[in-house]
């Protein structure tokens, strides 16, 4: 079985990689687009080089190897993603092959969680339109796509994350409530400069505060981003 999780940035998304990433029976892929995206766009992101270097730059090669052997030959395959990097040019017919699973989070937090590490982020930067346009991909094929929010995970994840498993279809385990401390193996090599909170986690973090104020400036950006988020609120478990 694969997993393909869809998020935009700063969205738990991390976090739920480790939580199936321990759970034993599981191998993991890290943004496996990322490379092909800052690529084919010229944009400048930290590590930019390094990221290159890492990974396939032509998406095809990348789609091809998402649906290839798995590594070390595991039953189950989670295939973290970031909406934004589906850009036109990169395939998508590969995802008719997976379990497509769309994790949201309010955009008021991702803004806020966004800009403290890179500034005057856009609408296109974290996701929101680009996942539900997928999301409706998916539908519009006639897939059953999940859709799960972290604000959920967060304030119950034994509960969440049993239902997010019976809908894919595969077995709940209690490992994925914790993981250990220090990061994961298939981080991608970008975790320096995102993953520091992660990293010196071993498990969710409990139930999230009141939302963030969201900066002035930032303000077109969570209107933008608030008509998408509330439809993909709609569809979740």
């Amino acid at each position: 079985m694969r997993i393909a999780m869809w998020s935009g940035p700063r969205n738990l998304s991390t976090a739920m990689m480790y939580a199936f990433g321990n759970r034993g029976d599981c191998a993991v892929v890290d943004e496996p687009f990322y490379a092909s995206y800052l690529a084919m766009t010229g944009l400048v992101h930290p590590m930019r080089q390094e990221i290159l270097d890492s990974q396939p730059q032509d998406p095809e090669v990348v789609a091809e190897a998402l649906l290839g052997p798995v590594p070390a030959a595991r039953p189950y395959y989670y295939q973290k993603h970031m909406t934004q990097h589906m850009i036109e040019g990169v395939p998508r017919e590969w995802m008719r092959e997976v379990s497509n699973v769309f994790l949201i989070r309010h955009p008021a937090r991702v803004i806020a969680s966004y800009a403290a590490k890179r500034e005057n982020p856009t609408l296109e930067d974290i996701g929101f339109r680009q996942q539900a346009e997928l999301f409706k991909q998916c539908k519009d094929w006639g897939l059953d796509p999940i859709v799960i929010d972290s604000h959920d995970i967060r304030k119950d994840p034994e509960t969440k994350l049993e239902q997010l498993c019976e809908g894919i279809g595969m077995p709940y385990s209690p490992k994925m409530l914790g993981w250990p401390k220090g990061g994961h193996a298939n981080d991608g090599v970008w975790a320096q400069v995102w993953y520091g909170a992660v990293w010196n986690s071993t498990g969710f973090a409990g139930p999230e505060a009141a939302l963030p104020d969201v900066a002035e400036p930032l303000q077109p950006v969570l209107e933008a981003a608030m008509p998408y988020y509330e439809y993909m609120k709609a569809q979740k478990i």
